[in-house]
């Protein structure tokens, strides 16, 4: 999770900056749940928001929002290329995606992708990143790597808690340098996501589902609703599981999504004989993974809506642990649904990814399979010919 990079091209341009500002300011009202959120005097950061929209229409000759309250309707039911800002129509016009969901009124996945990486705003920023180095430093510190381990596994496998699993976890004594940590990103699961008295989590992704007043359910994750309607797990009752707890939403997107995929990529490699390491060397990369004959591949795991903020957002691989090729995978899912994908990554890649390349899942599993094959070709290769050249002059 890095900050954009200045410079030039659609992603650059102060229009799309600006819609970041109103992407933080989403998410910071939907933190707050504020009942006077929307009554004068604004919070500060949608205050802002609403006044950088309001003149970059101005400018433009275009129809502001006359309030917070329009330009929240802007962000549920208006895709966000098609407002009327110069800027987004070159950046953004190629997604459908808005802000706020139609049907839940929650904050979507490109809304907190963009609020990740506003100006100025740290803390959204680094949240995600804060808990995880946090929980490295402890683990570090108790010279327990199994310890980061059970952590990570802990908020990919269990973003949702009842008061018999905190019993639970509050027993492993892997958790223990990492206890502190965990009561503070697993607060009470607000109740917005009840229904009958009781929480439905999701079947696939196992985060809480958002009833909706039709009676349906909605998923957060965009997989879990390209893959159709939501499948409800069993229903956790008050009655019966009293407290349950909820992974906080940065970390549900970034780690446990992610992490989810990371679980499958894992169990894939393994089927196939090979040897896989997660988040190795306190996580300098999520897989690592030993062929046969000792080659080995480093492999971070995305899942980003917008390609191109994840192509701004690209860097090259931690070298240590060592490694002879490195890439960074997304869903196949992710290319389904956008056909450029992998391109407009490619084409917003700055220049300290140093030329790493995305493949989707599906394309990685391809080249473990060629190379498994005995075949020593592009197919085998999850990194460019000059990269491994590169890469082998400076071990050299």
């Amino acid at each position: 999770m890095s900050d954009v990079l200045p410079g030039a091209g659609p992603l650059g341009h102060p229009d799309v900056r600006m819609l970041r500002d109103v992407a933080t300011a989403v998410v910071r009202l939907e933190e707050t749940a504020r009942l006077n959120a929307f009554a004068l005097p604004y919070l500060p950061q949608a205050q802002r928001a609403l006044d950088a929209v309001v003149l970059a229409c101005l400018r433009t000759g275009a129809r502001p929002p006359a309030g917070l309250p329009e330009l929240l309707r802007w962000c549920r039911s208006r895709p966000v290329g098609s407002w009327p800002l110069e800027g987004l129509a070159d950046a953004l016009a190629d997604t459908g995606d808005r802000l706020i969901d139609e049907l839940s009124g929650r904050p979507t996945q490109l809304c907190h992708e963009l609020a990740v990486q506003a100006r100025g705003d740290s803390a959204s920023q680094q949240y995600d990143r804060m808990v995880v180095h946090e929980a490295m430093r402890a683990c570090r510190d108790a010279s327990s790597p199994e310890s980061y381990t059970a952590f990570r596994r802990l908020l990919v496998n269990r973003p949702v808690l009842t008061e018999a699993d905190w019993f639970d976890i509050g027993t492993d004594l892997y958790l223990d340098p990492v206890r502190e940590l965990t009561a503070l990103i697993y607060p009470p699961a607000p109740d917005a996501y009840l229904k009958l008295g009781a929480y439905t989590p999701c079947g696939r992704c196992l985060t809480l589902l958002t009833p909706l007043d039709d009676g349906g359910w909605w998923c957060e994750r965009d997989q879990c609703r390209f893959l159709g309607a939501p499948v409800p797990g069993p229903a956790l009752k008050r009655a019966d599981s009293g407290l349950v707890r909820q992974l906080k939403r940065p970390l549900r997107q970034f780690v446990t999504g992610p992490g989810r995929a990371e679980a499958d990529l894992e169990h894939a490699l393994r089927k196939r004989g090979l040897t896989v390491e997660m988040w190795p060397g306190y996580d300098a990369y999520d897989l690592r993974v030993v062929f046969p004959d000792g080659h080995v591949w480093a492999i971070d795991v995305k899942d980003w809506a917008h390609p191109g903020l994840l192509g701004r957002a690209a860097e090259a691989v931690r070298p240590d642990p060592y490694y002879d090729e490195a890439c960074w995978v997304v869903p196949q899912f992710r290319v389904e649904v956008r056909r450029d994908y992998l391109d407009v990554y490619a084409h917003e890649r700055g220049e300290r990814a140093g030329g790493l390349r995305l493949l989707t899942d599906r394309q990685l599993c391809a080249a473990a399979d060629a190379r498994l094959r005995g075949e020593r070709g592009p197919a085998a290769h999850i990194t460019p010919s000059t990269a491994r050249e590169n890469g082998a002059k400076k071990r050299a």
